[in-house]
């Protein structure tokens, strides 16, 4: 069995990535024509920042951006994706308040842990390796993370442990609050893909065998009403 199918089984102990989200999300639209970029300065993270913050108010306790939306806009500077048109977003952004704990949706061990630093990187990151006889071994990716609380590469955690927190500007690659979640198949570590979080519009097509949709592994407490 592999991701996503493997999620189906009723003897997997998936568990949210943030336990404690309520309510409906707030849809950040950061596409090419979004209106939140109109007339602003993209690199200034902390207007961005301030606009979220703005618009969910207090409706709104977190928001996402959406998985394969195109981000001309928002990417225009930063010269090595504008050269390598590789604009189309592989990840789900999750937008939750600075501090924020980060938690083990399975089983998982550290495959790396780091730190990348330059404007409009990762800042702090960490790749969980997931494994199990029962299905095909495949990566999860979060970024943006603060670097003084991320786990040592080879550690292992139970699906549920808190793992990591969200970073602020200085760490996190100078960006709003949020981490960027991706998943990886074993063909799209060989190729790369735990450094590369965007893909050109060319090769979307192979996608779905080696950056397949985070939405399955991305898990919410059941409501009770």
């Amino acid at each position: 069995m592999y991701y996503p199918f493997l999620l189906y089984s009723k003897k997997l102990n998936h568990r949210p990535v943030f336990p404690e989200l309520e309510g409906d999300p707030f849809i950040a639209d950061l596409s090419t024509n979004s209106p939140l970029l109109q007339g602003m300065d993209v690199r200034d993270q902390e207007k961005l920042q301030w606009i979220l913050d703005e618009k969910m108010g207090s409706k709104y306790c977190w928001g996402v951006s959406p998985y394969l939306e195109r981000r001309d806009t928002l990417l225009g500077d930063c010269p090595q994706m504008v050269a390598e048109k590789r604009f189309i977003h592989l990840g789900l952004d999750v937008i939750v308040k600075l501090g924020t704990s980060l938690h083990v949706p399975l089983n998982a061990t550290v495959a790396e842990s780091g730190y990348e630093s330059g404007e409009g990187n990762y800042g702090g990151y960490v790749l969980l390796k997931h494994e199990n006889p029962a299905f095909e071994s495949f990566y999860s990716f979060y970024g943006h993370l603060c670097k003084d609380r991320l786990p040592t590469a080879g550690k292992t955690f139970p699906a549920g442990a808190a793992f990591a927190e969200i970073g602020d500007f200085h760490e996190n690659g100078n960006w709003f609050h949020h981490t960027h979640i991706q998943v990886i198949t074993q063909k799209g570590l060989a190729m790369g893909y735990a450094s590369k979080g965007y893909c050109s519009k060319e090769d979307l097509v192979e996608m779905n065998d080696l950056c397949p949709s985070p939405l399955p592994i991305f898990k919410l407490n059941p409501r009770i009403e």
